[in-house]
């Protein structure tokens, strides 16, 4: 499976409690809510979205999946006409392997990878091209346990050593810039980018259209959007067209 072949917009679908929600910061209790994930999986479907991030927040915090049906709902209703990433509280490659079996195309590992990196090269050598790995960054550190341990580790570095591990994307998110609508922050981005031929999903303080525009030229390959979709900061297409547009 090609990744990306060109720039993506990429709606963020994250579920707590089986519900659509945004958080502030990565913090629990911070989150509005936003209905039903089948809806808003098939309202970003019919937006154009080629590809749907989805996320379960319980399963990041508790080490735990508990919204599975409302994932297997979800990849039921659009996973014929979008690619389907999913990621939280992914802790084993048979865990791994089961979602994609359901029909999930890519999954994304944050805490397991880092606690155990060989499970990145254990999914792939099964599932070749089906693991991006997440790498979360406060203050320029790894963190990881829904962002609330740091790890020592630097994003730019910890990004190279997943690549040579099998991992076929890295999906990099700036906490310090999350569900603020606040902008982001290019330059860490950017080294990220500059250390691996993979591609790099950028994620996190998206406020504005300039900032999708602004990723690409970063150099990410696609960019996850959730709180300012939600919100009506842009549409999907807005931002689709405004890459475009510089295309051109």
């Amino acid at each position: 499976m090609t990744h990306f072949p060109e720039f993506e917009v990429i709606p963020a679908v994250d579920v707590q409690d089986g519900e659509v929600v945004q958080l502030v910061q990565g913090e629990r209790g911070t989150g509005k809510r936003y209905g039903d994930p089948v809806e808003a999986a098939e309202r970003w479907l019919e937006a154009g979205a080629e590809t749907l991030h989805l996320v379960d927040l319980d399963g990041a915090f508790e080490g735990d999946r508990v919204n599975e049906a409302a994932f297997e709902a979800v990849v039921d209703a659009v996973g014929e006409e979008a690619a389907v990433q999913l990621g939280g509280g992914i802790r084993t490659a048979d865990d791994a392997v089961g979602l994609l079996d359901l029909g999930v195309d890519r999954v994304i590992l944050g805490t397991a990878a880092v606690e155990n990196p060989e499970i990145v090269g254990a999914i792939s050598a099964e599932r070749p091209d089906s693991v991006m790995v997440s790498l979360d960054a406060k203050e320029g550190e790894v963190v990881v346990s829904g962002w609330t341990e740091g790890t020592g580790l630097d994003p730019a570095e910890a990004a190279e050593r997943y690549e040579d591990l099998g991992a076929a994307a890295i999906l990099f998110t700036n906490v310090d810039v999350e569900g603020q609508l606040e902008g982001i922050d290019r330059e860490a981005v950017e080294r990220v980018v500059d250390a691996v031929d993979i591609p790099v999903v950028a994620s996190g303080g998206v406020a504005a259209v300039d900032d999708v525009v602004a990723l690409r030229d970063a150099g990410a390959a696609a960019v996850v959007v959730g709180t300012a979709l939600y919100e009506g900061e842009f549409t999907l297409r807005e931002a689709q067209q405004a890459v475009e547009n510089e295309r051109r």
